[in-house]
C-alpha cells in the first residue's frame, strides 16, 4: 500500500497513522459489517434447524467470520480499484484512498489477491460449500456487476443483488450441506429484494453525482416516478417473501411481515414530490433499520431457542 510522500517529518509521521483509516476505507468496513450480520444470520439459522451446538462448531465459526471479512473487502478493494476514475467525479467516493493515489493499482491488486485467497482458504477450512459460496459472491461482484453492468444497465442493482443474497448462504454452509430448507432461501430472498428499495434511495439521493459520473442508475435513466414506482413494487415482493419464513418460525415470519408493511406503508405516505430526496434519505435510513433489527432477531432468536433445547 503506497501513500503520499510529504517532506516534513510531521506530514509523514500524519500519513503513518492514517495507514488503518487507509486500509478500512479501501476494504470497505461498513459494507464487510452489514455483510456479516446476513452472514451470521444464515449460521445461526443452520445452528437452529439443524438443533447443533454453537460450541462444538467455535472453530469452523471463528474461521468463517474471518474468512468472510477477507473475501468481502477483498470485493470491496477490487470495486474501488475498478471504479477510481467516476468515484473521482462523486462527492461521496472521491476522498477515497483509490482515487486521492495513497493506494494505487499494484498495491490494491496485491492487497486484494491475497485477502481472497486467504479469505477462501479459511472458509474452505471452515467448510468446503462455504468456500464456494465465498468464491461465487466475490466473482458475482466484481466481474457481472462491477465490470459487466454497472456502467451499461439500468438493472445493474438487480445484478449486483444476486452477490448481496450470499453471504446467509455461506453461514448456512459452515454448518450444513443440505440446501433444501425454505428457512435459508428466506433469508436469500429477503436479503435479494431488499437491496433494491435500498440502493434505489442511494442513488436518488446522488441523483446528480451519478449523473455527471454518467452510470445509469434506475433514476438517472428513467427518472424518479419510474424508481418510486418500482421501490414500492419490491416493497411488496418483500411483505410476500415473508412467507418463507413461516417453516422457521410463525412468529418471525409475523415479525418480517409487520416490518415489511411498514416499510411499505412508509414509502407511501412519507413521499413528497417536493422533496423527494429527503423521502430518499428516510427511506435509507428505514432499510437499514429494517434489515439489522430483522436479522438480530432471528439470530437471536436461533441462538437462544437451541440452546434452550
Amino acid at each position: 500500500m503506497s501513500t503520499i510522500n510529504n517532506s516534513s517529518g510531521s506530514s509523514a509521521q500524519a500519513d503513518v497513522q492514517s495507514l488503518p483509516q487507509v486500509f478500512f476505507a479501501t476494504i470497505k468496513t461498513g459494507i464487510i459489517k452489514s455483510n456479516l450480520i446476513a452472514m451470521f444470520a444464515g449460521l445461526s439459522m443452520a445452528l437452529y434447524v439443524f438443533n447443533v451446538s454453537f460450541i462444538d462448531h467455535l472453530g469452523a465459526i471463528i474461521l468463517s467470520i474471518i474468512g468472510s471479512s477477507l473475501v468481502i473487502g477483498s470485493a470491496g478493494t477490487f470495486n474501488n480499484l475498478y471504479d477510481r476514475d467516476i468515484d473521482a467525479i462523486m462527492q461521496r467516493t472521491k476522498d477515497r484512498p483509490t482515487v486521492t493515489g495513497k493506494v494505487d493499482t499494484k498495491s490494491g491488486l496485491i492487497l486484494g489477491f491475497l485477502m481472497s485467497a486467504l479469505g477462501i482458504l479459511l472458509l474452505y477450512l471452515s467448510s468446503p460449500m462455504a468456500a464456494f459460496f465465498g468464491f461465487l459472491g466475490l466473482f458475482l461482484y466484481v466481474v457481472p456487476y462491477t465490470m459487466w453492468t454497472k456502467r451499461t444497465t439500468i438493472y445493474n442493482t438487480e445484478v449486483g443483488s444476486i452477490s448481496g443474497a450470499v453471504p446467509p448462504l455461506i453461514g448456512w454452509s459452515v454448518i450444513s450441506s443440505e440446501l433444501g430448507h425454505f428457512e435459508i432461501w428466506a433469508l436469500v430472498a429477503t436479503m435479494l429484494i431488499w437491496q433494491m428499495p435500498h440502493f434505489y434511495a442511494i442513488a436518488i439521493r446522488r441523483l446528480d453525482e451519478y449523473k455527471a459520473a454518467k452510470v445509469p442508475m434506475l433514476p438517472v435513466v428513467k427518472g424518479i416516478k419510474r424508481t418510486y414506482l418500482q421501490t414500492n413494487f419490491y416493497l411488496i415482493l418483500l411483505i410476500a417473501s415473508s412467507a418463507l419464513f413461516w417453516p422457521f418460525n410463525p412468529y418471525i415470519a409475523g415479525i418480517a411481515f409487520a416490518l415489511s408493511l411498514a416499510w411499505f406503508i412508509f414509502s407511501l405516505v412519507s413521499y413528497r414530490k417536493s422533496d423527494i430526496t429527503g423521502w430518499a434519505k428516510k427511506m435509507f435510513i428505514f432499510s437499514l433499520n429494517h434489515m439489522t433489527l430483522l436479522f438480530l432477531i432471528v439470530i437471536i432468536f436461533s441462538l437462544i431457542a437451541q440452546m434452550l433445547r
